[in-house]
């Protein structure tokens, strides 16, 4: 198995609801944030805005990202019914691609059930084209995770501190049968099954260039 190794001093991050995010990539954020102190962090979250969900999230990116100069923006769109407001999501993405220059851009992976995470898919890479888009899976009640094609191993520290950030700021979700560690420990574990570590996120990718002997 090939590894990849490179720098990354600033990343974008867009979501469709507050917990996305952290669900999706809040490991890889640790891990992040952790080895880049500064990281530059921009966030973009369509529904929540003006609800405690908007501070739940603000909270939470702030533990994920320790130490980073984070910009998080959450709109008011209604949950799922992002796509019939194409045109503001549209504008938010663009917005955010020209309000810096990521090494890397987390978006949900295209092959998600659920409308508003599929929107998001589509835009981010229509804005991004020059950058690296990970798509993240989402845990849920659909049967609709991926087949990875890139994985992040975790250390056993990283992952059960994702599980706890996770419980601890989303008290919101707590009613959910499936948001409790347990859920969020087995994928962790299942992805480090098939990256060969204990435990790992993994992420959905379209396209991307390799250059050979040069910068």
């Amino acid at each position: 198995m090939l590894s990849l190794r490179g720098d990354v001093h600033e990343i974008a991050l867009v979501g469709a609801h507050c917990d996305d995010l952290a669900i999706g990539a809040g490991g890889t954020l640790l891990t992040l944030a952790e080895a880049t102190p500064g990281l530059r962090v921009r966030a973009l979250v369509l529904c929540g805005g003006d609800t405690d969900r908007a501070s739940e999230e603000r909270a939470a990116l702030e533990s994920f990202c320790p130490g980073a100069d984070l910009e998080l923006t959450v709109l008011t769109l209604p949950d799922g019914r992002t796509p019939s407001h194409w045109g503001i999501a549209k504008s938010a993405v663009h917005e955010l691609s020209r309000r810096g220059a990521p090494d890397l851009v987390f978006a949900p992976q295209p092959g998600d059930a659920h409308q508003d995470h599929r929107l998001l898919a589509e835009l981010v890479p229509t804005e991004f084209r020059d950058q690296l888009v990970l798509g993240y899976e989402i845990l849920k009640w659909e049967t609709d995770t991926p087949r990875p094609t890139l994985f992040h191993p975790l250390s056993t520290q990283i992952a059960l501190r994702k599980a706890e950030l996770l419980i601890k700021h989303y008290p919101s979700q707590r009613d959910r049968d499936w948001f409790d560690e347990q859920s969020f420990l087995g994928l962790a574990r299942l992805r480090g099954v098939q990256c060969r570590a204990r435990y790992a996120e993994a992420f959905v990718i379209d396209k991307a260039a390799v250059v050979f002997g040069g910068k």
